[in-house]
């Protein structure tokens, strides 16, 4: 079965399908910025990679969700809940974790099929 990336780099791919499965890397916002607009960076980010995939948000599969405080668990929910698509919200979970920099509020890997 073969194997493709997108947006290749020295230390990691943006996107890998294998087979019908697109495996996404932990895509961030804009460092500073406030939670909303970060969860909006991100999600649009996913978006566009779904896209070149050939995937789509309707097809997630699993969602894992870093925040650097979980006292901003409504703020990005709420930014999510508009993006999501309802009728096929993925596996997902949100923990909190110390991002690669303090500029970083949040982070969000995914999983789809193709």
């Amino acid at each position: 079965m073969s194997i493709r990336r997108i947006e290749v780099g020295p230390r990691m791919s943006q996107a890998v399908i294998h087979g019908n499965t697109v495996y996404l890397a932990g895509q961030v916002g804009g460092p500073g910025k406030s939670v909303t607009e970060q969860t909006k960076d991100v999600l649009a980010s996913i978006d566009r990679l779904l896209k070149e995939a050939g995937s789509d948000k309707s097809k997630l599969l699993q969602a894992i969700i870093w925040l650097d405080d979980m006292k901003d668990f409504g703020e990005m929910n709420a930014v999510w809940d508009a993006w999501v698509d309802p009728a096929n919200t993925p596996a997902r979970a949100t923990g909190e974790a110390k991002l690669a920099t303090p500029e970083y509020k949040v982070e969000i890997i995914i999983t789809a099929a193709i």
